[in-house]
């Protein structure tokens, strides 16, 4: 196990990624101030290139690699998002790039890591073990495996995300984070200790894939069945050793929401921001709402974690 990341290496991931990532948008709502009673500023990643914050981590990984490592490749594990993040970085510094992906992946995640270059093997993740799978293939082909969260690199490059908020916004009362595997949680928790030490930190999962809540309570690492939930992606299973480590010190609570409450904030974004947000991404303002009587004039981040979502889909789910 390599060290802990710590807020000087999300200093560095934001260097190396400077020229590439984008900076993304920090938008304010009158709307949904007034619905909560707080200042909110909504950090905008379904802005970043391919459409979510994984960009950061990926590119921050993939650009540390050795000429070798280059030559022979990349492999990982993905329900969508940073598979074609690993796929488009692959792209930009020419290393060969497989993606292990669930054969229920939205189409639209799987079409756009496919555009990127990334070669797709399908698993079924409510019965084979994506992890194995990429180990096996890493050993085999000696590829380089750059799991979706659970790295020093990765963790850094998230971070990045809140750094450039808390430069923005100033210092916050308290910062929303989705949480699937807890890489954007655990890198954000880094930011936010350094450059806003009074800040709250939260992370947000469904209530279907509790996880990292229950580790979180429960001092260790859980693992569930594949929930089944709207947010596709924070299906997780677990969350990771480094992940856990960070996020058991530095975090203050983790909830939950609905996947209705989930359609309710696709819905707001939509309506009242008129942005695209993924059910995923929705995971901390629908938080934010279900606890606004706490958070009355407070000054409120929120991390928007990706807008990747199939068209046909999200009309069906707002039209329920």
């Amino acid at each position: 196990m390599q060290n802990i990341p710590v807020y000087e290496d999300v200093i560095a991931a934001a260097r190396r990624i400077e020229n590439y990532a984008y900076r993304t948008p920090v938008l304010t709502s009158r709307t949904a101030n007034e619905m909560t009673g707080a200042r909110l500023f909504f950090k905008c990643e379904n802005y970043q290139r391919m459409g979510a914050f994984k960009f950061r981590g990926a590119f921050n990984a993939l650009s540390q690699f050795s000429d070798e490592q280059r030559r022979k490749g990349v492999v990982t594990y993905s329900s969508g998002n940073h598979g074609q993040a690993i796929s488009l970085s692959a792209r930009i510094l020419n290393i060969p790039a497989t993606i292990i992906m669930p054969h229920d992946a939205p189409a639209v995640k799987v079409d756009a890591t496919k555009s990127y270059g990334g070669k797709v093997v399908f698993y079924d993740r409510y019965m084979n073990d994506r992890e194995q799978i990429g180990r096996e293939l890493s050993e085999s082909q000696g590829l380089t495996l750059i799991p979706p969260y659970d790295h020093p690199y990765i963790i850094a490059g998230q971070g990045t995300a809140a750094k450039e908020l808390f430069e923005e916004v100033g210092e916050l009362d308290a910062l929303f984070v989705c949480l699937g595997g807890g890489g954007l949680l655990s890198g954000s928790a880094l930011a936010a200790r350094y450059l806003s030490p009074r800040c709250k930190v939260y992370g947000v999962e469904p209530e279907a894939g509790n996880d990292a809540q229950q580790s979180f309570r429960q001092g260790k690492i859980i693992h569930i069945d594949a929930p089944k939930t709207i947010a596709d992606g924070a299906q997780t299973q677990h969350i990771g050793q480094y992940t856990f480590e960070i996020i058991r010190r530095n975090i203050d609570d983790i909830f939950t929401v609905s996947d209705e409450e989930l359609v309710e904030t696709m819905r707001f974004y939509a309506e009242r921001m008129k942005m695209i947000v993924e059910p995923t991404g929705c995971l901390s303002f629908a938080a934010v709402h279900q606890i606004s009587q706490q958070l009355q004039g407070q000054r409120i981040g929120i991390i928007v974690s990706g807008g990747n979502v199939d068209i046909a889909r999200y009309c069906a789910l707002l039209a329920k």
